[in-house]
């Protein structure tokens, strides 16, 4: 719940950074991330798992992998809330668990009973609904869902801890990160010094819920993680639309719609021991 309440909270510490370019905020997030995640494994004395990981390519490579498509997934964010976009995260983020669901079964050769596919068609009948009354697929939505879709497959298969993973995952993306701070005209220190105070806390917003959500998914059945996961972006669509004046239009609540049914479908099959669901992250 911990993990969730705080990304729930994430936009309003996002709007505390408007004006400053999404991608500066991508990269002092990267960089303040592997400063926090070096304290920790240095409090809880896990170099050792460091260490072994820096000697597996294998493990190395799929790391990389999942480092880019989490820069992928905070990117877009950070730009969508910054842009006024955040009921399309929210969007993405319901769309995500049933993505998840079918990679299970595309990629990993999981099996979906009849209810699961059914939610999985109302997703993407939701995301037809606002494709056609837009006239342009919900980039956002998708590239959010997408990008925490195969992130999420890719350390289901990775053999790491959350915090190991995380580490060389910002480390792999740290010295990018570094280049783009470097070249831009307020450097590494050029904000004032309340805005580079809050830059630094998204080291904190970062890595603190990824570690209590890696915590909590070892020791909660799958069951209990698919329904607290929509903490979040039920929190998110309630603040676009009560506090950052946002506009839920008649094609986003279609959409919205859809997909609550598809999760509410989903969420019901999981009662029913008719198949293996798919982890949702």
């Amino acid at each position: 719940m911990g993990a969730y309440l705080i990304w729930g909270v994430l936009p309003f510490y996002l709007r505390l950074l408007k004006g400053v370019p999404a991608a500066d905020v991508l990269a002092h997030r990267i960089l303040w991330t592997v400063l926090v995640v070096v304290l920790l494994i240095s409090g809880l004395k896990g170099w050792e798992r460091v260490r072994a990981a820096l000697r597996q390519p294998r493990l190395l490579l799929m790391l990389l992998a999942s480092a880019v498509c989490i820069t992928i997934n905070w990117g877009v964010y950070t730009w969508a809330i910054l842009a006024g976009h955040a009921i399309d995260t929210s969007l993405g983020y319901f769309i995500n668990p049933l993505v998840s669901v079918l990679f299970g079964v595309v990629l990993l050769g999981e099996r979906l009973g009849r209810l699961q596919w059914v939610s999985v068609g109302l997703a993407a009948l939701g995301v037809a609904v606002l494709t056609i009354e837009r006239g342009s697929l919900p980039l956002v939505s998708l590239a959010l869902a997408l990008s925490f879709g195969v992130y999420g497959l890719i350390r289901k298969q990775a053999a790491v801890d959350t915090a190991t993973g995380l580490f060389v995952e910002t480390l792999l993306l740290a010295p990018m990160a570094a280049l783009w701070v470097a070249q831009t005209p307020q450097g590494f220190a050029g904000w004032p010094p309340v805005t580079t105070m809050t830059l630094a806390l998204g080291g904190l917003a970062t890595a603190v819920p990824l570690l209590l959500f890696g915590f909590a998914a070892r020791r909660l059945p799958l069951s209990t993680l698919g329904l607290m996961q929509y903490v979040a972006p039920t929190m998110v669509l309630i603040e676009a639309v009560l506090l950052f004046g946002e506009v839920l239009d008649p094609a986003r609540l279609a959409a919205f719609c859809c997909i609550w049914a598809g999760l509410a479908v989903y969420t019901f099959s999981l009662r029913r021991p008719v198949a293996q669901p798919a982890q949702p992250r």
